[in-house]
């Protein structure tokens, strides 16, 4: 062999390191472009909420509440659990009723999971009238909350919008175990909606 075709032959093992790192690629591709797309925002459409996502997750701290029987309640007594809260008046109209009702039959609808969730209704107008004690009896199990209106002010203000409105009385938010606002869901919401996010959820979550 001449001197000039040996130059111009390929380096010993250089089609072994190119096959080597075509395998390295094929192996940690997906998982960069996984990341990218997570860190970017994007979801699968079988993996969208339905409900509005809260982010960053805001902590909610205590404030001076009390059952309808008048004892002393605080939030935090409520973590180790996921929590659907619904801020309502008194006197619990049929939107307010309406959405008892979901929250419930999403609960029950979790099956083996159901006691793992909580239910809160803090009355936001702090008057426990003999009528919403009535209401009340179909929904056994139920926290119910009420306060000072400062108190109860305070407690709304933490679950405001980001752009800073007020709490909705028709809206249902979530709470993780660990006390975190995290997800919102408007009256109408879809109950397999919540449900289907909440199974989700169960089903990931080391806590609660």
């Amino acid at each position: 062999m001449k001197p000039a075709e040996r130059m111009v032959q390929p380096a010993p093992g250089g089609r072994g390191r190119l096959k080597l790192l075509l395998i390295i690629a094929v192996f940690f591709l997906p998982q960069i472009v996984a990341t990218v797309l997570y860190f970017g925002g994007w979801q699968p459409h079988k993996l969208v909420n339905h409900g509005q996502l809260i982010r960053p997750a805001r902590p909610i701290t205590d404030v001076d509440l009390r059952t309808l029987a008048g004892s002393t309640f605080r939030f935090s007594a409520l973590r180790g659990k996921w929590l659907m809260v619904y801020f309502g008046p008194s006197s619990c109209g049929s939107a307010c009723r309406r959405d008892l009702y979901m929250m419930r039959q999403v609960r029950i609808a979790q099956g083996e999971n159901a006691e793992r969730l909580q239910r809160l209704f803090v009355v936001t107008d702090g008057q426990a009238t003999d009528r919403l004690r009535i209401i009340l009896k179909d929904y056994p199990g139920m926290h119910v909350v009420t306060g000072p209106a400062a108190a109860i002010a305070s407690l709304a203000g933490q679950f405001m919008s980001k752009g800073g409105s007020p709490v909705s009385r028709d809206r249902i938010y979530l709470v993780d175990p660990l006390g975190n606002l995290m997800m919102s869901y408007p009256s109408d919401a879809d109950p397999e909606g919540i449900r289907k996010d909440l199974v989700r959820l169960l089903q990931v979550s080391q806590v609660g």
